[in-house]
């Protein structure tokens, strides 16, 4: 009887809604508003990707995303039959979202302003579980909680287009249903203080104010990304992956032979790259011998075409051949024998950017200097609130990600230009912007044994400022 009960209530709030939602494509409120929503998703989700949106109403956000195959599904006949019209390349079904039954995966799936609306948020996010791949994207927006009183009295005055009784979940209740449905939350933040267009004005109030304190707690939306929780994502691993190691060498010879010998096989094999970079002492030689005397080794040796690490790092990966890509620094600082845990939070998937810290043990007496480890403290906290993720040491060269997530950071790094000469903050902007979980894994920072640091503190410190000042424009205030 109480389950019956349940039914009836359920039907008749999904019946309310969906004659709420057919008269919806009359009314078109809230133009600028949706404009801006859609700014903001085709930031968050580059083109040419399969794309699901689930509620896609008349389906132009899904159609703003560009997809190389765009699925939307909504309950409104009224609304289907627009979007089909509208966008005939679209895939739009019928359905309830409640009952999703599709047999295939997706790269992104888009929960747009339809949470507020749901009967039971977390029976909907367990379903979107079987259309996500492990690096499957889950992008949730949603009214904040403290517009409820705002938007109530802006709709009785009649500025606004009137609704039915909704859900109003806060970030936090929102993050708790993702971890009970199986998901982990990458990053959350609020967009949009001033959804209506005034010229100038609301530019500015949506794309800087919004976005620092305190303003950005009174934001009208807050954006959730999530990724299925590497729990249940370890069945999609099949085998072992060949890992491929780049090493920037560079005044480096001292160090090579030790190299070979230390750094571990993993997965079905360990591919050593060494790049040269134009060295003044014998290290070109010595890696040849090296190589030689540890012919058991997989490892090759290139010549860097260009100047910088960032410039050897990107020829390695360039010709490396293994699914999981590792950056070592010569100068054996961090231990080689480290990248085995590298290795295994990429294979469990309990991250998809892995970067080495520094900052957590304590380190040899002389093997960083005070200067730069203030610097590094400044940078972890300016780039934790730049990126939206946690990140204690951006500097650290010891990196490691999958072989197809960094093709994507490569296809979009025309975004962000090519000027970081390090590398480090290219790879850290680019994943970032497609959202790839970063995790910190804690290193003990060793004394240089051999040679000196290539890095220029001063110059290259301006350097630094510059390109983070650069990503406030392009990652924070797009």
């Amino acid at each position: 009887m109480v389950k019956e009960l349940s039914g009836k209530k359920e039907l008749l709030y999904r019946d309310q809604r969906v004659e709420y939602w057919n008269s919806y494509e009359r009314r078109k409120p809230g133009r600028y508003y949706h404009e801006e929503i859609a700014r903001i998703y085709r930031f968050i989700v580059p083109p040419g990707r399969r794309v699901l949106e689930l509620g896609c109403a008349a389906g132009d956000l899904l159609a703003a995303l560009a997809p190389s195959y765009g699925v939307g599904v909504d309950f409104s006949p009224t609304m289907v039959a627009v979007a089909r019209q509208r966008y005939p390349e679209l895939k739009i079904v019928l359905g309830d979202v409640h009952e999703l039954a599709l047999d295939e995966k997706f790269d992104y799936i888009i929960v747009s302003d339809l949470i507020n609306d749901l009967w039971d948020v977390q029976s909907v996010l367990e379903n979107i579980a079987s259309v996500c791949h492990s690096g499957t994207r889950l992008i949730l927006n949603n009214y904040s909680r403290l517009w409820e009183l705002p938007l109530n009295a802006v709709r009785s005055l009649g500025l606004a287009h009137p609704y039915i009784a909704q859900n109003w979940l806060t970030v936090a209740d929102l993050e708790n249903v993702l971890y009970l449905s199986g998901f982990q939350v990458i990053r959350k933040w609020g967009e949009i203080l001033l959804p209506t267009w005034i010229p100038v004005l609301s530019t500015f109030c949506n794309s800087f104010v919004a976005r620092t304190f305190p303003f950005r707690f009174a934001a009208l939306t807050n954006f959730v990304v999530a990724r299925p929780a590497a729990r249940n994502q370890a069945s999609d691993s099949q085998g072992q992956p060949l890992v491929s190691v780049i090493v920037p060498a560079r005044n480096e010879a001292g160090n090579i032979d030790e190299i070979l010998q230390r750094v571990p096989e993993m997965g079905a094999g360990t591919e050593l790259i060494f790049v040269e970079g134009g060295s003044d002492d014998d290290t070109y030689q010595a890696i040849e011998a090296a190589i030689g005397n540890h012919s058991r080794r997989d490892a090759k040796l290139l010549h860097q075409p260009g100047k910088g690490k960032g410039d050897a790092v990107r020829a390695g990966f360039s010709t490396a051949k293994g699914e999981f890509l590792m950056i070592l620094d010569a100068d054996l600082t961090v231990p080689p024998e480290d990248l085995s845990r590298f290795y295994e939070a990429l294979l469990s998937r309990k991250g998809d950017f892995i970067n080495g810290v520094r900052l957590v043990y304590p380190m040899e007496q002389r093997a960083m200097r005070f200067s730069n480890l203030i610097a590094n403290r400044f940078f972890s906290i300016v780039f934790s609130w730049l990126l939206g993720q946690p990140i204690k040491d951006t500097l650290c060269g010891t990196k490691a990600l999958r072989k197809s997530d960094y093709e994507m950071i490569a296809a979009n790094r025309h975004y962000f230009g090519d000027f970081d000469p390090f590398g480090d903050f290219d790879l850290l902007f680019g994943a970032a912007r497609l959202n790839l979980k970063l995790v910190d894994i804690p290193i003990r920072y060793a004394e240089r044994t051999y040679g000196r640091t290539n890095i220029s503190r001063w110059k290259h410190g301006w350097l630094l400022l510059r390109m983070m000042f650069f990503a406030l424009r392009r990652i924070k205030f797009f």
